[in-house]
């Protein structure tokens, strides 16, 4: 069965695949809208050593190297040799690599991610720090270079185990995975990498699309050493059409400026050249810095022009009102765990969703290698993007959130198929919400510096529950009865009704001062029936030592099937409703209410799943 299954999914996404092809690179760029053509990637085999008792504060304190390590797998993963999921609070990481010093160029070095608190050193050299574990840093390694020979790179990472007041999403502070818990993700778990760059170079670029103006807002920033006369080239292409081709002077070290392109006057051109999940059109960009003629640096880039936002009750796409149908995705592989096995499971991962029929994803507590959200612009899948979650409130816990989901957005601002920023879940590290102000203000202050930092996406500051500032009503029910959810959301319920009721976990849907508005209601969870295809029975799932985990359980592929039919139906024919998020993508360890297996198997013929999916309102009340 699972051959037949594999083999429907080749044959769903297959178009799409190949539109993609020319598009693939086979290097896996790890920053994909900033590249640049001389980079190394030191992923690999690495010396590696515990220091759970916290005895070294330098390298060269280090005798002895135990362990060998495959970056970038956690040491909790199959894949890094190591396969050590007890508690360990600090480790140490070790390898030579080669790199030419020259006079006439830098060296940067990159971390995609390291969780949770990362020292580096260079031949010895302190050369940077950082806390936060799902986002990038980076730091100019040049001047501690040898001349000659090996380079020494050396890391440490602290990441207490079961501290709860720092982001840790998914990962469980208990030994073993219970209930929606997994196993925990320590140290470096994605590409470490260097790149050689001009002594004069383009730090970060930013795209901002305005579809109603037919143009893009490009913002640049160059560091390095300061030189007189600097300008910079932007050109700008839809396939084989050049669109712009302008040259901007650089001031105090930075361009932001307003493109307008090239347009022949045709609406079906702009119609065609509009990004959506249907027609992913990108833009691709060549950029380079200038001193007069001479060329300092060089970068590939692209954009798309789409806008998404709320108009009234729905969701907006590209000016247009947009039926989401999404399925949330936790992101982890068995082997690998919060890391990718490598480029093809995060493409493949992406293709999988599409050929189920979902027109995006929901990643779950958890910041998404950039280069799943490079196979999401090009072969066109929405993403919502979710800050994962403390588990404590304190000053510590809102300060550490606030830096990584600064960096976050930093990071993923300029990515097509990121359509909404969510910073809580479900009240996760802000449980009082009902009655402590210091809860609400940090929903509050969240929800308003996302926006401020990124004005033009919606942002659903606590989804599931106890909304209050938010573009979005986020719903999290997950009711195995039809009828129930029938009832609960059908035309007969008022809006004030609707609100006032209490849902799963006795909480209330919104606040009090916070009416609903008219803003969209979006069943955001629901589902989350397990079905196991593993050869063993599927166990009662209710408790923690259940050896399978979900909300209902189906015995049978047939009922499996039904039961997903009728789900789908019921919520797309309710009105209420401008979108929804099915849980779940894939099973996750013990969580088996995947619609794939942990290994990517559909558990039913894709066929089925796709044309449930696909229903929409129009066919379904035309039916009725």
């Amino acid at each position: 069965m699972g051959e037949r299954h594999l083999d429907e999914v080749k044959s769903a996404h297959q178009s799409t695949a190949a539109d993609a092809s020319r598009f693939c690179d086979d290097e896996a760029y790890p920053r994909p809208q900033l590249r640049r053509t001389h980079w190394q990637s030191l992923d690999g085999p690495w010396r590696f050593t515990f220091d759970d008792e916290k005895r070294y504060s330098h390298p060269g304190e280090i005798e002895q190297w135990p362990l060998r390590i495959e970056v970038p797998y956690p040491i909790e993963s199959k894949a890094s040799g190591i396969g050590d999921r007890g508690f360990h609070k600090a480790c140490w990481y070790q390898r030579e690599f080669d790199v030419e010093a020259t006079g006439a160029s830098r060296v940067i070095l990159h971390f995609g991610a390291v969780d949770y608190f990362a020292k580096v050193w260079v031949n010895g050299h302190f050369v940077t720090s950082h806390e936060g574990g799902h986002t990038p840093f980076q730091c100019d390694i040049t001047d501690v270079l040898n001349s000659s020979g090996p380079q020494v790179l050396s890391v440490y990472v602290e990441d207490d185990p079961q501290e709860l007041n720092k982001p840790r999403g998914k990962q469980d502070w208990q030994l073993e995975p219970h209930s929606i818990w997994y196993p925990r993700t320590t140290g470096i778990w994605q590409t470490v990498w260097i790149e050689r760059v001009a002594r004069t170079y383009v730090q970060k670029i930013r795209w901002t699309p305005h579809v109603e103006g037919f143009a893009l807002t490009f913002e640049a920033r160059v560091i390095g050493e300061r030189v007189d006369g600097l300008s910079m080239e932007v050109q700008i292409r839809h396939k084989d059409r050049l669109l712009a081709d302008d040259r901007y002077m650089i001031i105090d070290g930075e361009v932001d400026r307003r493109i307008i392109l090239s347009d022949p006057g045709i609406d079906d051109f702009r119609n065609e050249i509009l990004w959506s999940p249907e027609k992913p059109q990108l833009l691709d960009a060549t950029i380079r810095l200038k001193r007069g003629d001479e060329v300092l640096d060089e970068i590939q880039s692209y954009t798309a022009l789409r806008s998404v936002g709320v108009l009234r009750d729905r969701f907006m796409l590209n000016g247009r009102p947009y039926q989401l149908k999404l399925v949330l995705d936790q992101g982890y592989w068995p082997d690998t765990l919060l890391a990718a096995p490598d480029d093809a499971a995060l493409r493949r991962d992406v293709e999988l969703a599409k050929a189920m029929g979902f027109n995006g994803v929901r990643k779950h507590q958890k910041i998404e290698n950039p280069r799943y959200l490079y196979w999401a612009d090009r072969l066109g899948l929405l993403v919502w993007e979710e800050m994962p979650s403390a588990y404590r409130f304190t000053r510590t816990a809102i300060k550490r959130i606030v830096k990584e989901w600064g960096e976050a957005i930093e990071r993923d601002f300029s990515h097509p198929c990121v359509i909404t920023w969510v910073p809580f879940n479900e009240s996760w590290g802000v449980p009082e919400l009902t009655s402590v102000g210091a809860h609400q203000n940090a929903v509050a202050a969240l929800y308003h510096l996302t926006k401020t930092l990124d004005p033009t996406r919606p942002v659903i500051g606590n989804d599931g529950w106890e909304s209050s500032d938010t573009d979005i009503i986020g719903i999290h029910d997950y009711d195995a009865n039809i009828e129930h959810l029938r009832q609960r959301y059908g035309p007969e319920v008022s809006t004030e009704q609707l609100f006032d009721r209490r849902r799963p976990g006795g909480k209330v849907l919104t606040l009090d001062g916070y009416p609903h508005r008219g803003q969209p209601v979006m069943l955001t969870e629901f589902g989350g029936i397990a079905f196991d295809t593993r050869p063993r029975k599927a166990s009662d799932v209710d408790g923690d030592t259940a050896e399978i985990w979900g909300y209902s359980v189906a015995e049978a592929a047939d009922e499996f099937a039904r039961r997903f039919h009728e789900l789908i139906e019921a919520v797309t024919y309710t009105a209420l409703f401008s979108g929804y998020c099915y849980t779940q993508f894939a099973d996750t360890f013990q969580e088996a209410n995947g619609l794939l297996t942990e290994d990517r198997v559909p558990k039913i013929p894709i066929e089925q799943i796709r044309k449930a999916v696909g229903m929409s309102r129009t066919h379904i009340q035309g039916a009725a």
